[in-house]
């Protein structure tokens, strides 16, 4: 693996982003999912796509453990909403949700995960540890080292599985969820029960990445390996290559396939975490209701492996809705559809 560059952050800066700032809020295609209640009809117009290319300047906080990147709009003393992305994605997701909340007052604060663009380990020592516990414990953190006591928490795919985390065992912490495919919360004991021959297939990188062959794959091809996932994710997704290569730059992080690597092992039970996390992973596996105002999502034409809605719809015990987004929205519902998530954080905060 190549080592960091002598100021990774700068260089990373000035590879990523774009002069443009925050551009002018759709304000017309937030209302109009007001009016359907956040969810797309058969009659809707197309989601609209790639409004904006840039946020404006990343900012840096420490934490405990990192040094994290994340992107920042929208008054500083708004009511804070905190975006999460999954794998593999970044914070680009959010590039044209973030001003529509902005639009609204929110302080939106979007970051990346450990591992993926401007984020980094504080020590050399720190095992470069993928597991759910240690992902939401980061979201945690952040919100304590930007002073942040309570918020609006959403994400997708990885992200929704952090949130779901983190309204589950700190609910003070979380005035309202989103989470797109509901409730992902699992254990290493769940990641080893076989599954139907169809639902195995889906999980096939799961498995590639137990193999040291398959690590130093993703390592070699991370780029063209990311691009199929977002292919066979959401099929019917048209972005085009600036799209996603705006994305693929966070993958160059250091740690990057280190992170991805041992989160999928993990959860096969081949891999160790540590045991900082042993008593969180331990209330996970008890599968703990959410209490918090929640509204699950799901796009119509999500490609990769996800749960129906009524297998979930029981583990949440508070105010709760589900929304189906049609239109050939695959699973990375933000960025495919961003006036539909951002009208789900809205309404959720108003739960």
């Amino acid at each position: 693996m190549d080592k960091p560059e002598a100021n990774p952050v700068d260089s990373f800066r000035r590879r990523l982003m774009g002069t443009a700032a925050l551009g002018a809020a759709m304000a017309p295609l937030l209302a109009a999912h007001a009016e359907q209640g956040g969810q797309a009809g058969p009659a809707a117009a197309a989601p609209t796509r790639a409004q904006h290319t840039s946020f404006g300047p990343l900012k840096q906080v420490r934490t405990k453990l990192l040094e994290i990147g994340y992107a920042e709009a929208g008054p500083k003393k708004g009511p804070p909403v905190i975006l999460l992305h999954g794998w593999p994605y970044d914070i680009y997701s959010y590039v044209d949700v973030a001003p529509l909340l902005a639009q609204k007052g929110y302080r939106v604060i979007v970051p990346y995960l450990r591992g993926y663009g401007t984020t980094r380990f504080l020590s050399a020592d720190t095992l470069r540890n993928g597991q759910p516990a240690a992902l939401a414990e980061d979201v945690v953190q952040l919100m304590d080292a930007l002073e942040i006591g309570k918020a609006v928490v959403a994400g997708f795919d990885w992200g929704a599985r952090s949130a779901d985390i983190v309204a589950a065992l700190w609910p003070e912490r979380v005035k309202a969820l989103v989470a797109v495919s509901g409730y992902l919360i699992g254990s290493q004991q769940t990641g080893q029960v076989p599954l139907p021959p169809e639902a195995e297939l889906q999980w096939w990188y799961q498995f590639y990445f137990a193999t040291e062959r398959g690590r130093q794959g993703y390592d070699k091809y991370r780029h063209d390996f990311a691009k199929l996932i977002w292919k066979l994710a959401s099929p019917k997704w048209a972005f085009d290559d600036a799209t996603f290569d705006r994305s693929a730059a966070a993958f160059e992080n250091a740690d990057h396939v280190d992170i991805v690597v041992h989160n999928y092992r993990w959860r096969l039970g081949l891999a160790q975490g540590e045991a900082r996390y042993d008593a969180l992973e331990a209330r996970l596996a008890q599968f703990p209701a959410i209490t918090v105002p929640t509204i699950t999502m799901e796009g119509d034409a999500n490609g990769a492996p996800h749960p129906k809605p009524e297998s979930y719809a029981k583990r949440f015990t508070g105010k709760y809705e589900h929304r189906l987004i049609t239109g050939g929205i695959g699973h990375n519902l933000p960025q495919e559809d961003p006036g539909a998530f951002a009208q789900a954080v809205i309404d959720a905060d108003r739960l």
